[in-house]
């Protein structure tokens, strides 16, 4: 699918786009409204110098524009715990590949699936925003996304983190300390160059996603030289 077809130039010029499964054409054509009110968000969300200098990880102020867009447009952040039950039946005399109609003993592995959960979820659709973790937070979100997918609770999900290009600010500006702000996003954190790997290997496993990235453009009060 040509992205351009569903990713209008103003959002498209400020972030890279990576689409995995289908996950573009499943949010743009099975879920609309969704599908616009993320467009919309990652069109209005602006980052300044002050932000990148001041932000150190996912509850600063970049994090917090995204809540005060997606809260009150009803995106909730949800957990989900869930108990494995299993049940035993008997085969029925002779007969092969015929069983009881009840279990003759149940057990339960209790929390066996335990407390993921995703930032933003609305009408089966998830969001999630990495800023500055540690990059083993992508294993904990895309292990969260495919479980929530395979229990039918979303249809797709858009993790959006920094693009590589945001380095070209990190190298050039300092922060307070006087060190390069590329100390502290360092790569070992969550950027793009992180998550892709991690999608290639399929560890979102069947879960449609559209891992997008944030370019140098989204932050508005940096002039390149």
């Amino acid at each position: 699918m040509d992205l351009k077809r569903v990713i209008p130039e103003s959002v498209w010029s400020k972030y890279e786009f990576y689409n995995y499964n289908h996950a573009a054409e499943i949010l743009s054509q099975s879920f609309p409204q969704e599908w616009r009110e993320l467009l919309n968000c990652l069109h209005q969300i602006q980052i300044t110098m002050d932000d990148l200098i001041s932000a150190g990880g996912n509850e600063t102020n970049i994090p917090k524009k995204f809540d005060d867009f997606l809260y009150p447009l009803g995106w909730q952040e949800i957990k989900i715990t869930g108990d494995l039950i299993i049940k035993k039946y008997l085969r029925k005399s002779s007969l092969r590949g015929r069983f009881s109609s009840e279990p003759y003993e149940t057990s339960k592995i209790v929390n066996y699936i335990d407390g993921h959960n995703i930032d933003f979820v609305k009408n089966r659709v998830a969001f999630d925003l990495e800023w500055n973790s540690k990059d083993q937070t992508f294993d904990r979100d895309l292990m969260a996304m495919r479980t929530y997918y395979d229990c039918n609770i979303i249809s797709a999900g858009v993790i959006v983190t920094r693009a590589e290009e945001l380095n070209d600010i990190f190298k050039s500006v300092s922060g307070p300390n006087g060190k390069p702000l590329m100390t502290k996003y360092g790569a070992s954190t969550t950027w793009i160059g992180k998550l892709i790997p991690r999608l290639d290997s399929r560890r979102n496993g069947g879960c449609p996603i559209l891992a997008v990235g944030i370019k140098k453009a989204c932050v508005t009060d940096w002039e390149e030289n």
